[in-house]
């Protein structure tokens, strides 16, 4: 890998997880894995009034789906079910090619380099698929 896929950035991200620790009684819990590298993010969360109001993640990424998922943690409090799959979506679209936005999630300009990787693609989504399921699970 390049060393501007993996830069300062990155790893600052990748060892600051917001919400890294599972929680005790979650109304939902999901599991999310990818297949190309093994990659593993399991999301709880609690809902209320329609929003995301408590989330717990256990993380075993690689550095770029850490950065992802730290990214993604730091925002999605106070959420609803629909935004978050709405942001899982758009960052999917980007990563394929099919949208240039990346506005739509604060600091996700970081990941741009990745981009060009396919293969990393299943980590870097793993932590906005992993919250959007569990909040629909949790809001259904």
């Amino acid at each position: 890998m390049s060393a501007s896929l993996y830069n300062n950035d990155i790893l600052r991200l990748a060892a600051s997880i917001p919400h890294h620790q599972r929680l005790a009684d979650p109304q939902a819990s999901v599991e999310k894995r990818s297949p190309t590298c093994g990659s593993r993010i399991t999301a709880d969360v609690r809902m209320a009034d329609g929003r995301l109001t408590e989330m717990g993640l256990d993380v075993k990424a690689c550095a770029l789906g850490q950065a992802s998922a730290a990214l993604m943690a730091a925002q999605a409090i106070g959420l609803t079910a629909d935004e978050l799959a709405e942001a899982r979506d758009k960052l999917a679209a980007y990563l394929s090619g099919e949208s240039e936005d990346l506005d739509f999630w604060p600091g996700l300009a970081v990941l741009a380099p990745a981009r060009g990787y396919p293969a990393r693609h299943p980590s870097i989504r793993l932590g906005f698929e992993a919250i959007a399921e569990a909040a629909r699970m949790a809001d259904a």
